[in-house]
């Protein structure tokens, strides 16, 4: 090949990545515009209900547990004049990127594709789809557990009773965001664990010999995304550790294969 025949692979792969962040940028947008026509809708209905005591976690926590919450005593204001606009812009923006992510990550896993062989090809397929659920199942757990308890924490949490909690409603959605958002995230551990597999930087091995380092560095994970009781740091870290054992299993097929791949060359 030419090295002008090479400029132009080049840049036919920097147009080819420059459409499909075109594209991503379209889905987001268009699903932002969505959310924030609809702002006071999802508003009152989805983050603002997370005060609520008869939210579905409050309900299990005092039938199951007999753990009960009569009241969650926060009132909100917004102290800045473009305090709720731009937070709502923030709110927009990342739910864009939460509802289009399989459209993203298709996107990423198109241009990726064809520098794979066709084996590896194989062996991820659905991925879009496996990714995809991982990433949904962290945003509910995220939506349903981890935020409102953190929620009814800091609101209820007060260090004299003459103190009263008036959360400024930026502060609010920006904590509930991001918990959510950063869950959906931490869900996608074996992922990351497959692809550091398949690049052969850890194995599973590894993986167990570090495997009680690792449930410390998850306990540290959780006290960091959570409210500091312990009760709701085991519930955050349980999904985590199975997550891990999960990658685990990843990781061994994965050797398997390629054990499999070198005795058949």
């Amino acid at each position: 090949m030419s090295e002008q025949d090479s400029n132009m692979s080049f840049l036919g792969h920097l147009e080819e990545l420059r459409w499909r962040l075109v594209k991503m940028v379209i889905a987001v947008f268009i699903f932002a515009t969505v959310i924030f026509i609809f702002t006071e809708w999802i508003t009152n209905n989805i983050f603002l209900v997370l005060a609520d005591t008869d939210f579905p976690i409050f309900k299990l926590f005092c039938n199951a547990f007999d753990i009960c919450v009569d009241k969650i005593d926060i009132n909100w204001q917004s102290i800045e004049m473009t305090g709720q606009f731009s937070i709502n812009l923030m709110m927009a923006l990342v739910g864009g990127v939460v509802v289009a992510f399989p459209w993203i990550f298709y996107q990423v896993w198109s241009f990726v594709k064809p520098g794979l062989k066709p084996n590896e090809i194989k062996s991820v397929r659905g991925i879009v789809f496996f990714v995809s659920v991982l990433f949904f199942a962290g945003i509910a757990f995220g939506y349903y557990v981890i935020a409102p308890l953190t929620v009814q924490f800091f609101g209820n949490w007060t260090m004299a009773d003459s103190i009263d909690n008036v959360f400024t409603i930026n502060s609010y959605l920006r904590t509930v965001v991001s918990t959510v958002f950063f869950t959906g995230l931490l869900f996608l551990l074996p992922v990351v664990i497959q692809i550091f597999s398949r690049l052969g930087i850890i194995t599973s091995a590894w993986l167990k010999k570090y495997r009680k380092h690792s449930f410390i560095a998850v306990l540290i994970l959780a006290a960091i995304i959570t409210p500091p009781d312990l009760i709701t740091q085991i519930i955050v870290a349980i999904p985590i550790v199975l997550l891990y054992e999960f990658g685990i299993l990843i990781a061994k097929r994965i050797e398997k294969k390629r054990y499999k791949d070198s005795i058949s060359s």
